[in-house]
């Protein structure tokens, strides 16, 4: 084994150290959404108990703890810059244990909003852009297969965090499970950024994805590939559809999974409801694996993307042909639970295929920020449409506006994702 080929690989084992990387950005993918995605809905609830404010008033809360954490996402390249992307995922890590912390000692709105400041900033600074950050100086050729691996945390962050937190807060309080959970968190964290994150491959020696894969020849830039500086991005119609498709798409997805579960119950029973909703997780992870490990690296990623999206589409036409059939209805469940981790870890991947270099690391953020300003009003959304189209009663036909709302908000992103490809570098 040569000198370049040792040093490419793990001193510890014989694996390429870019792969520690992925697992390191797994763990922060399970606690930065189990804090700052799946965690505000339980907020939400506990904060209406404990206060008796009013449900329209901690779903403010919600909308606002991700609209400050799209702010900061769109400023998150010259912070990388400044303070280097270890220290700024050690600093969201305190900003969202801080922020929990300050959702469970409101005792006035003004504090619960203050709280989001923290919240808000904490889960940009530890969420999609940073994990595709760590990720990417690591792979080119493997990096959808890679990506895929360490948003699959996400998934599983919604798995365990979800029923921690129920639990946590039910016997210790809402107070002492932020507190206890928060501390675990920013000691997690602040682990894997001084142990994985610091580092980088140039600082190692090393070349990305190994020294058993080919690397990729950089080729003279085209007229579709040149850097876009300034003003130039946002005229871009790549930048355009690909921001939009990844807005459309998870506003629907959002918009539907925070009604969804409660709209199973009638048909299916709390129980079945819950286990249909770990079979949307496990849907999810498994899309999203397939899509990374088995996507050829010179593949169109905007028809996969819309593809993906079509699936999400079926899935909602079964849901509202269901009548609430069980078989239906879980159909419904597998179907669009396939596309959910796609909607997330796919816009990178086609922004690293289509942009220059120099580029990308401004154009991630911006996307993910644009998205997560559409979604952040997603569930008063659907929640509205709901109230008008059905309220409470039983999935199926009793809610078909809900379910076809998704599917044209989806519909939309596919032509997005296919107005783009016009301008998508051969």
């Amino acid at each position: 084994m040569t000198k370049e080929r040792a040093n490419a690989r793990s001193p510890k084992s014989n694996a390429f150290y870019g792969w520690r990387v992925v697992g390191g950005a797994f763990i922060l993918a399970v606690f930065s959404w189990g804090l700052g995605f799946y965690g505000p809905p339980i907020y939400l609830q506990a904060v209406h108990e404990a206060r008796g404010w009013s449900l329209g008033l901690s779903s403010a809360a919600i909308s606002t703890h991700f609209l400050l954490g799209a702010a900061v996402v769109a400023n998150l390249p010259r912070i990388y810059r400044r303070f280097g992307i270890a220290n700024v995922v050690k600093a969201g890590s305190i900003c969202l244990a801080i922020g929990v912390l300050g959702w469970s000692l409101a005792r006035e709105p003004w504090q619960l909003f203050a709280a989001t400041l923290f919240s808000g900033a904490g889960w940009a600074a530890t969420g999609p852009a940073t994990i595709n950050a760590v990720i990417a100086p690591w792979f080119v050729r493997k990096r959808s297969a890679a990506l895929s691996s360490a948003y699959n945390g996400a998934s599983i962050g919604g798995v365990v965090f979800s029923p921690l937190w129920a639990v946590s807060i039910e016997y210790l309080g809402f107070p002492a499970a932020s507190a206890l959970i928060g501390a675990t968190t920013i000691l997690t964290i602040w682990i894997l950024a001084e142990l994985v994150f610091r580092t980088s491959p140039k600082e190692m020696g090393l070349s990305p994805d190994g020294p058993d894969v080919r690397p990729v020849v950089e080729l003279p830039p085209t007229p579709s590939t040149r850097q876009l500086t300034g003003s130039k991005l946002w005229h871009d119609l790549r930048f355009a559809s690909l921001a939009a498709g990844m807005a459309l798409g998870l506003f629907a997805q959002i918009g539907l999974l925070s009604q969804i579960f409660s709209l199973l119950t009638p048909s299916l029973g709390a129980q079945l409801a819950g286990i249909a909703a770990g079979i949307a997780t496990a849907a999810a992870i498994a899309g999203r694996t397939l899509v990374g490990w088995l996507m050829p690296v010179n593949a169109d990623r905007r028809l996969v993307a819309s593809f993906s999206y079509l699936v999400q589409i079926a899935g909602a036409t079964a849901f509202i042909i269901s009548g609430g059939n069980a078989y239906l209805l879980i159909a419904g469940i597998i179907l669009f639970g396939f596309g959910i981790g796609n909607a997330t870890s796919l816009p990178p991947l086609i922004a690293q295929a289509e942009f220059a270099g120099a580029d990308v690391p401004r154009v991630v953020p911006l996307i993910v920020a644009i998205s997560q300003a559409a979604y952040a009003f997603a569930p008063a959304t659907f929640g509205v449409i709901r109230q008008f189209a059905g309220g409470n009663e039983a999935v199926g036909g009793n809610n078909p506006a809900l379910f076809a709302t998704a599917a044209l908000f989806q519909a939309a992103a596919i032509g997005m994702f296919l107005i783009g490809r016009s301008r998508r570098p051969q």
